[in-house]
């Protein structure tokens, strides 16, 4: 299917204003799903941007290119995880194989953003968890070379700090390499 007249995929107006229906049926005709605007959106990055859980659930058996990137070169789980998405966070783990150690334009991976932008309350909480949980590597710095457990240290998460030194202590720093 051609882009709209202002150049937008198909499927960005209905996953946009949560016209279910007509996504449905857009998928079914053979929409592309992977399809970005201008803005790098396409059904399944806003469905992760926003917290869309019932447009992830239609996007997903669809197969969308988890690698996708976000204009600020993250993959879904990214910003999900940045905003305290954690349904989406959740339903991503579970049904798909997305890379929980991706690093976006400026040097951050979901985990690393989960802790620096956003409160380090019972929801970041349990997706630094997930994370961790599905094979984040704690090791991984940020362009500056602090490590998760540094920075939930330098916020006050001392629930965060636990979790990330917990799991810093279980997996070998040489594992951030590849070489473990």
């Amino acid at each position: 299917m051609p882009p709209t007249v202002r150049n937008e995929p198909p499927l960005l107006l209905p996953g946009l204003n949560k016209h279910y229906p007509c996504v449905e049926l857009l998928i079914a005709a053979g929409a592309n799903i992977d399809q970005q605007d201008q803005t790098c959106f396409n059904p399944f990055l806003i469905s992760c941007l926003t917290n869309d859980l019932t447009l992830l659930r239609l996007v997903l058996p669809a197969n969308p290119d988890l690698d996708r990137l976000t204009r600020f070169g993250g993959v879904g789980i990214t910003p999900a995880s940045e905003k305290g998405h954690l349904e989406v966070v959740q339903e991503l783990l579970a049904h798909t194989d997305i890379n929980v150690n991706h690093t976006n334009f400026v040097g951050w991976t979901p985990l690393l953003e989960a802790i620096v932008l956003n409160d380090g309350g019972p929801r970041q909480q349990a997706i630094v968890k997930l994370l961790l949980d599905h094979g984040a590597n704690p090791h991984m710095t940020d362009k500056y070379g602090k490590s998760p457990l540094e920075l939930a240290r330098e916020k006050g998460f001392s629930e965060i700090a636990e979790l990330a030194d917990r799991r810093r202590r279980v997996i070998p720093p040489a594992s951030r390499f590849g070489l473990a």
